[in-house]
This record gives C-alpha cells, structure tokens and sequence, in this order.
C-alpha cells in the first residue's frame, strides 16, 4: 500500500495532506513530528517571498515550486490544527469559498460595481461589517503588526486618509518630511538613544506618507533603492581593486568620486 502510495505518477492535494500526515505520525520524522506553528512561522514567510521572487523574475517553473511550498506550509499548520480536532484543509477551504462569495456581491448577488473603485469600496465596507470593525480606529488596528514596518505604515496611512485624516495635497507631506528631519537631528544633537529611535520612525513614517502621495509602494522603492547601492557598491569595489585603493582607509572623498564615477557609468 504504501509503495503504491509512494511510486504514484501524480499526486494531488490530499495526497499532500496525507503525506504530511505520515510525516508527524508515530514512526514518522522526528523533525516534524516536533514542529509547532510558532517553530515554523518563519518558514510561511520565507516561502512567499520566494514565491514573490518568482513573480518578479517571471518565471513559470519557478513559481510552481514555490507556490507548492507555500501550499506545503498552509497545509502544515492546517495538519497541527487537525490533529487537535479543530479543523482540516476542507474547512479552510470553505470559510475562503465563503469569503469570496460575500466579499463579490457585483458577482455572485446583485449589487453593481462597474469599476474597480466600486468593488475596492464594496469590498473594504463588507470587510469592515463581517470583522465587527465599526470605526476607522478598529481598522487601523486590524493591520498585522507582523507586516514589514513600511507596507504596515502605507496601509495604516491609505485608512486614515479614507476617514479624511490627511494633508491636502503632498506638499503638505513633504514639509512635515522637512519637519521630522529637523527633529531627527535634535535627536541626534542630543544624543538620546530613545529619541533618535522615535524621531527616526517619525521621519520614515513620514517618508511613507509622501510615498502613498507619490501613488508608489514604499516597500517596493525602497527594494529597488536597495537594489541600485548593491549594484553601484559593487562597481565601487571593483574600481578600487583595479587602481590600488584600500577602501577602509581610502576616506570617504575618494570613495565617493569613485561613487560618482559607478553612478555616471549607468547612465552611458
């Protein structure tokens, strides 16, 4: 039976299920027979930015493996759940079937939404009355903390902004950017640990505001700002090697024509 099991020529979602089963059974891998949600967190994290990084190179055959060890992860922790009784991967499926279907209403009842805004409104008012959410503050508070600082910021920013709690236009944003450098510096004048951390989150917080101004996704810009010293570093590096420069004791000047130099050969 199990060698059928094993030599099948294609498995399906309960296949996996079942695999995962024997996994954290008697006799099956001590590993995973001790792993808990919160041992294996990390690991449904890391495979959806894997699977992110899928997307972003376009590439179909990785996207199906990572895809499938993100479903692995899903069906991981369902597994744990499942050995206490308290729900398998038909549950979860339904309550997400279930979810599609009130949160579509222009599409599976009789409400009219012709545009995108329209569902984008529908949807954030259906989501807010099955949460219980009946203010903007309860909302704000439905933000997982867990998300990275910027995406929570520009997500706690777009719900405030809805109830009317926003600048103007991004001129506003940009001088209370201004604002908080000026206070960062302070900070830093003072030498106040604590205060340096709070008047630094100030000015990314604000640096986020102008971002959402800007229609541009912070974490996005900040990847590919990230991206871009990466590369230029690199070009940096191999200059210094090429000419006889010890960049730790080169100073900073020297080190920043060679900057110059890596920024200006992009642009040929």
């Amino acid at each position: 039976m199990i060698n059928d099991f094993v030599f099948k020529e294609k498995y399906n979602v309960y296949d996996l299920a079942e695999i995962l089963r024997c996994l954290r059974s008697e006799g099956g891998c001590p590993w995973d027979i001790e792993q808990t949600h919160e041992s294996i967190r990390k690991n449904l994290i890391e495979e959806t930015y894997e699977a992110v990084e899928a997307i972003n190179k376009k590439d179909p055959d990785m996207l199906r493996e990572e895809l499938g060890d993100v479903l692995m992860q899903v069906m991981f922790h369902t597994q744990i759940e499942n050995e206490k009784g308290n729900f398998d991967i038909d549950d979860v499926a339904d309550e997400t079937c279930k979810k599609l279907i009130v949160r579509h209403p222009h599409v599976f009842g009789e409400v009219k939404a012709d545009t995108v805004d329209d569902v984008l409104t529908n949807w954030d008012a259906i989501k807010r009355q099955t949460k219980g959410q009946k203010t903007t503050s309860d909302a704000i508070s439905s933000v997982p903390r867990e998300l990275p600082a910027l995406m929570r910021a520009q997500k706690i920013q777009h719900k405030a902004a809805k109830a009317g709690f926003d600048w103007d236009d991004i001129s506003g944003a940009a001088d209370k950017l201004n604002e908080e450098l000026d206070e960062l510096r302070a900070a830093i004048a003072s030498g106040n640990r604590a205060e340096i951390e709070e008047e630094m989150g100030d000015l990314l917080f604000s640096a986020v505001n102008i971002a959402r101004f800007a229609d541009t996704d912070a974490e996005e810009a900040l990847t590919g700002a990230t991206d871009k010293f990466a590369d230029r570093f690199r070009v940096v590096e191999r200059l210094a090697k090429e000419r006889g420069i010890d960049m730790s004791s080169a100073g900073i000047e020297a080190l920043d024509a060679l900057w110059d130099e890596a920024k200006a050969a992009e642009k040929q």
